[in-house]
């Protein structure tokens, strides 16, 4: 008989059970293959026997299928025949707790995040600025910062950049270039932002990433299951939340090292959105954080058509591997079936270039970490059923489902606020902080990550959404690094003392000066 342990999530069987262990989960994960091979399914039964485990996870669903991991799935012949190839004798079935998000707020709660919470790398990657026009986001996120104006949505954005275009003398002379062109590039973009719904997701209330570490009251994990089937019609936005995501839970969660269990598992669908195009230097970030996270006690599973969608640098710290079957008509397709073979511990009983290509639905190649964190030997491995739905929900069970949800009602209503005074339109979400003053000792920005500040570290951290309300500071800048933030009518009018200011000088000189 075969099943779960604790210390495992049975996955199949080939001449012998094979489990996935949760002490190595951390380890991360690989799951490929062509399409209709298994791929959701793998994911859908690894997603049950964590969530078994007490272990919360988040995927997403990109084809509306993994929503019905929240009903209980019905007796059929080809599940229970299954079950039975592979010894699984107490195959039952059950719904798991699941909450449903959605970054439009149409099949799910809404996600939300504040615009200086992404910082100017991610956000430049998904508006596809180029270097020059990047720079100058940069500076505007720094203007935020040094003058305290809010970054919560793209509305807040407009304003700033209005403001960078209007100092731009100035402006070049305290932190560099400022091009015209690469604000109205800036600008043009944010517009193509607008048509693609994205400012439904920047704003407030913010994202709380407590809410993905969630449990039943029956000791089970939470299944987050992002909807999107829609999202996947802007990739960059899709991608680009994701990291973000695997951003903040690594700028959040607090170091445990290797724990026989993993504290959270996110599992990354079509993870060739993540990489295409990227530059050089987001590609550094993903690496970190994928490297890094490990010892907050969150594995990452990524899952894509072909290995060589995952660059090497990433993939080599993907421990844990289920390949499903390819089809090689191409030479590109052929060195990837190649590849993937040979990233397997070979087994001498068969060919594993050979056997992938004659891989059946429900069956894959698998290695998963053992003993003291090496691969084992590969195997050719029947996937167990699951226990949930196979499909989707139905929108009547969906809304259930919703309406059920721990956190029903806790995100629906966005925060509004009044107009700008620079005349820009009205604002959609409210700084609820504004008049504040804010700090953070700890912590400074590199790129759009916070890393901790070196000793005497000069500088200051970007204002994040997520920081901690700090002790009232005085207004103006000191060295304790505070700032005080202010309306934009006030930048407005400082800006104009400082030009009339400097204007009066002038006009005083050239009176006093002798003749």
């Amino acid at each position: 008989m075969s099943e779960d342990t604790d210390t495992g999530i049975f996955t199949g069987k080939s001449v012998k059970p094979e489990y996935l262990n949760f002490k190595f989960a951390n380890r991360h994960g690989l799951i490929t293959g062509a399409t209709g091979t298994g791929k959701t399914v793998t994911l859908q039964i690894l997603a049950e026997g964590f969530s078994r485990a007490g272990v919360p996870v988040f995927a997403a669903d990109i084809k509306g299928d993994l929503s019905g991991i929240a009903a209980a799935g019905e007796p059929k012949p080809f599940l229970e025949k299954r079950a039975k190839e592979i010894d699984l004798d107490n195959y039952t079935f059950e719904a798991f707790p699941t909450i449903f998000w959605d970054l439009f707020g149409e099949q799910g709660t809404p996600i939300r995040a504040s615009i200086g919470s992404l910082g100017p790398m991610l956000l430049s990657q998904l508006m596809e600025l180029n270097e020059t026009q990047e720079g100058v986001l940069t500076i505007a996120f720094r203007l935020a910062s040094d003058e305290g104006l809010p970054l919560n949505d793209l509305s807040d954005l407009r304003s700033v950049i209005a403001l960078v275009s209007e100092r731009a003398q100035e402006l070049s002379q305290q932190y560099g270039n400022v091009s015209k062109t690469s604000v109205g590039a800036i600008q043009r973009s944010l517009l193509v932002l607008d048509e693609q719904k994205a400012e439904l997701f920047f704003g407030k209330p913010q994202l709380d990433i407590e809410d993905f570490m969630r449990q039943a009251p029956d000791g089970r994990g939470f299944i987050s299951v992002l909807a999107a089937d829609k999202l996947m019609s802007t990739p960059r936005l899709y991608s680009t939340f994701l990291l973000w995501l695997m951003t903040e839970l690594f700028d959040k969660l607090p170091e445990v090292g290797d724990i026989e269990k993993p504290k959270l598992v996110f599992f990354f669908d079509e993870a060739h959105l993540l990489f295409n195009e990227a530059p050089k230097a987001l590609l550094e970030r993903i690496e970190q954080v994928t490297r890094l996270i490990r010892s907050k006690g969150v594995g990452v599973f990524y899952i894509t058509q072909n290995p060589l969608d995952v660059p090497d640098r990433v993939s080599s710290q993907l421990g844990n591997r289920v390949q499903h079957g390819l089809r090689a008509f191409s030479p590109r397709e052929q060195r990837a079936v190649r590849a993937a073979a040979e990233t397997f511990r070979a087994n001498p009983a068969f060919n594993a270039e050979k056997a992938i290509l004659e891989l059946g639905t429900g069956e894959a190649l698998v290695s998963f970490l053992e003993g003291k964190g090496e691969p084992s030997i590969v195997q050719r491995t029947l996937i167990r059923p699951p226990s949930s739905r196979l499909g989707p929900v139905t929108p009547e069970e969906r809304k259930a489902v919703i309406e059920a949800s721990p956190i029903a009602g806790k995100y629906d209503e966005e925060e509004t606020s009044a107009a700008p005074a620079n005349g820009g339109k009205a604002r959609r979400r409210n700084d609820a902080r504004a008049g504040q003053a804010r700090k953070d000792d700890d912590y400074e920005w590199a790129g759009e990550f916070r890393i901790p500040k070196k000793p005497g570290s000069p500088d200051e951290p970007l204002p994040r959404e997520d920081d901690p309300e700090p002790e009232p500071q005085p207004k103006g800048r000191g060295r304790g690094g505070g700032y005080s933030r202010q309306t934009y009518g006030e930048a407005f009018g400082k800006s104009l003392l400082r030009s009339l200011g400097s204007a009066a000088g002038r006009i005083l000189e050239r009176v006093l000066r002798p003749k």
